[in-house]
């Protein structure tokens, strides 16, 4: 039995792009749709869709990175963004289902898949309504380097983390609070929690995370329950987080 096919406009919000952009790909023969005549309907495979997301050999690290500490705001290239929630769970079951097709034996994908959607959740959970300039998430995956970037241009850390912990004077503080203590969920915009569900699945499995938010930087190891923060030259008022597994 032939799996369904997506409509263009189910494409489109898998992909974060408009009709006319998905027309003009098939125009271009960058993505083409399944068209039983020139003026029917367009439909696409999700093996097709799939393929189309992993044919980006760029350093995915780097756009993440770059866009997310740009003084001047903009949004990413509408393959790597995701503008709403719905968008971002649509395109990580992708990823889970790619994860699932290469059947790898070293990493446990429920768990991969649900710190990437911690951190990205997070994102737009503890910045409704106080996105500074872009609202959404950079979300981009590299399987060949077995990596995961998370970005995004949000209130970071230490501003959503100091309302409910006053006490917080500096990022680098903020980003341990948020990894290491359990804060109480009675609070407003109580954030972070879900961070030591993150470093915990860290701590036991075959992964690593890179974490920036301000001008702190947490590297946690694989099999450690350890944790690296220090302050960098550069700051930033929104999060990155890169996994690697």
């Amino acid at each position: 039995m032939n799996p369904p096919l997506l409509s263009i406009s189910q494409t489109a919000q898998l992909l974060g792009v408009s009709l006319q952009t998905l027309r003009r790909w098939d125009e271009s023969g960058k993505l083409k749709p399944i068209r039983s005549t020139a003026t029917s309907y367009r439909y696409y495979r999700q093996s097709d869709i799939d393929s189309f997301l992993q044919s980006f050999p760029k350093n995915i690290f780097r756009m993440g990175y770059t866009w997310a500490v740009s003084a001047t705001p903009y949004e990413p290239p509408a393959i790597f963004f995701c503008p709403t929630q719905v968008v971002f769970q649509a395109r990580l079951q992708t990823l889970f289902t790619l994860l699932t097709k290469l059947n790898s034996k070293n990493v446990d994908i429920p768990l991969l898949i649900a710190i990437i959607g911690e951190i990205g959740n997070n994102a737009f959970d503890h910045n409704l309504g106080n996105w500074p300039d872009i609202s959404g998430l950079f979300f981009a995956y590299d399987l060949k380097k077995r990596e995961v970037i998370i970005a995004d241009r949000g209130q970071g850390v230490f501003t959503t983390l100091k309302r409910v912990k006053p006490s917080l004077t500096n990022d680098v503080q903020a980003v341990r609070v948020a990894f290491t203590e359990v804060i109480s969920g009675r609070a407003p915009e109580a954030r972070g929690n879900g961070l030591k569900f993150v470093r915990n699945v860290i701590a036991h499995n075959a992964m690593q995370l890179l974490f920036l938010s301000g001008n702190a930087r947490l590297q946690s190891m694989g099999h450690s329950a350890d944790l690296t923060i220090n302050e960098t030259k550069g700051t930033f008022h929104g999060c990155l987080a890169k996994i690697n597994f």
